[in-house]
């Protein structure tokens, strides 16, 4: 027997959303495909990626701002909730409300900071070591990573300020055991 479940609604916001994870997830693939192709290749044919080392460097970078991006909605980064846990619900909101602007605050700051890295990096013309590739472009694509971020968490305040109902299907399937 199959239940039939009621189909549901998705405004333009959640696939915003979506997009910005699966691109996370698209960086967290080529950084593992990176790992293996090289390994493959220094391990059984004596060879190497020209600047492999460089790339993966570069792509973790890449991948821990979007990574960042994609956790900070959802809600899925470690947390610790002594505090949390023993209050009653509006305290509970109130209290993520807070950390949630403090984040917002947080993260705003860090991504105006890598802009200006963005900036130094292209204007230094740094390159890579074998391919003497420009590696600005990487710094961007982290940067826009840190501005989904941004942008992530402005929403995710705001759903949880006046909106808070729009979260309860963000939140994770399954809870840690606590």
């Amino acid at each position: 027997m199959r239940i039939e479940r009621p189909p549901v609604t998705r405004n333009h916001m959640d696939r915003f959303i979506d997009t910005i994870e699966w691109v996370a997830a698209i960086f967290v693939g080529l950084v593992a495909a990176d790992i293996f192709v090289s390994v493959l290749l220094r391990y059984f044919f004596s060879t190497s990626i020209p600047d492999s080392y460089n790339f993966g460097q570069l792509l973790l970078g890449i991948l821990i701002f979007w990574g960042i991006a994609a956790t900070s909605y959802r809600g899925g980064h470690i947390t610790v909730d002594l505090v949390w846990a023993n209050v009653g619900p509006r305290q509970q909101r109130i209290i993520d409300v807070f950390a949630t602007l403090v984040l917002l605050l947080v993260v705003t700051v860090q991504t105006y900071t890598l802009f200006d890295k963005v900036n130094a990096t292209r204007n230094d013309n740094i390159l890579t070591v074998d391919l003497h590739l420009p590696t600005w472009p990487f710094f961007a694509v982290a940067w826009a990573g840190d501005v989904s971020a941004v942008l992530l968490i402005a929403i995710r305040t705001w759903r949880l300020i006046f909106h808070p109902e729009d979260l309860r299907s963000a939140e994770p399937l399954a809870k840690a055991v606590e």
